[in-house]
């Protein structure tokens, strides 16, 4: 039984690095909160880019739907106007984005200005460059 228990972690060991290694941070926020990007999940169609943007709240924030660790956002940037519009965020109890504690779909995401110091604004900054930073 515990050559079993062994082998199993040491299979899930290469797929949890993996998941670690599919968020690249690309800063902090005002706040000092670490954002990162999902590159696998960035797509250019009509110079409009679509990605996943992930935030890592230190300290967690509580609200009135429980504590809130990290969040993801499904967002679009229009790097032409310098505005994003939210089609999904998600908030976690985690911080590996596993306990889902509210979930919010915009059916209509509408574009709008991104404010200094925020997630959007490094995203935008590092999306909407010729080259994005390695």
């Amino acid at each position: 039984m515990n050559s079993y228990r062994l082998s199993t972690i040491l299979l899930l060991v290469p797929a949890l690095a993996a998941a670690q290694a599919r968020w690249k941070e690309i800063g902090k926020t005002a706040n000092g909160n670490s954002v990162y990007v999902d590159p696998r999940s960035v797509k250019k169609v009509n110079g409009i880019i679509t990605a996943r943007v992930r935030v890592r709240f230190d300290p967690p924030v509580k609200t009135p739907q429980g504590m809130w660790a990290s969040s993801q956002t499904l967002a679009m940037f229009d790097c032409a106007k310098s505005a994003i519009a939210a089609k999904e965020n998600v908030y976690y109890a985690d911080d590996k984005g596993v306990k889902v504690v509210e979930r919010k779909v915009n059916a209509q995401p509408g574009f709008g200005p991104v404010l200094g110091g925020s997630m959007a604004k490094l995203a935008l900054d590092y999306l909407c460059t010729p080259t994005p930073p390695k």
